[in-house]
């Protein structure tokens, strides 16, 4: 029995894809890591670059694995293929239905983070600049109780008396506030794309199972 040729290159155009998606994380990632603008307060609240770089360069090994067994009709690499994607398919499930379930509990997790930051005055001066550029960026002022977490309020927290955050000249809204929500949409991004994935998976999974076992009957017919 000969192995189908359409599955085949199915398998090895699905892993091209994924090569290339790994490639693309991966590179933004680094990007990210070196020329983004650091900022200790977001790095609390919302890490992960690390974590996108580790997924990255998995996904471009995985996606090499997948091409290169797919073209050499390697039953070993097929087999490992399928593994390494079933495994990652479950706990990216476990990990979109831990994300639904437990979503309240972002705000808790971003706000224990943020509360190592205070009292403001005991820390160092870049921890101070930086929640500065922030206030300025999303419009706050001050982590968990607002203005009162700075003994002087700095310029950063001024606005206009005519926007709705805007109270007696300062913001109102606390910089933890607009960063939990900033991290609830990036979950809700995240959730889509892991979801997206997922879909992938299963197509992965799916063809390198039908190609191993293909192969597995042609081997089986040329020896006998």
């Amino acid at each position: 029995m000969a192995v189908n040729k359409c599955v085949k290159f199915l398998l090895f155009f699905f892993n091209l894809l994924f090569w290339l998606s790994g490639c693309i994380i991966l590179g933004v990632s680094i990007y990210l890591k070196v020329d983004k603008d650091q900022n200790v307060i977001t790095n609390e609240a919302i890490p992960g670059i690390d974590l996108m770089i580790a997924i990255g360069v998995i996904i471009m090994m995985l996606g090499f694995l997948g091409c290169w067994g797919a073209i050499r009709e390697n039953r070993c690499m097929l087999l490992m293929f399928f593994i390494s994607l079933l495994v990652i398919f479950i706990l990216l499930l476990a990990a979109g239905i831990l994300g639904a379930v437990e979503g309240k509990k972002v705000k808790d997790w971003v706000k224990q983070r943020l509360d190592k930051l205070t009292p403001l005055s005991s820390q160092p001066a870049n921890v101070r600049d930086d929640l500065e550029k922030l206030q300025a960026k999303l419009k706050c002022c001050g982590l968990a109780n607002g203005p009162a977490d700075w003994d002087v309020t700095p310029p950063s927290c001024r606005c206009n008396a005519t926007v709705p955050e805007c109270l007696s000249g300062v913001y109102s809204t606390p910089c933890s506030t607009q960063l939990i929500t900033l991290t609830e949409k990036n979950m809700e991004v995240v959730l889509g794309i892991a979801f997206a994935i997922a879909i992938l998976l299963i197509f992965g999974i799916v063809f390198s199972m039908v190609l191993y076992c293909q192969i597995g009957r042609k081997d089986a017919i040329s020896t006998a």
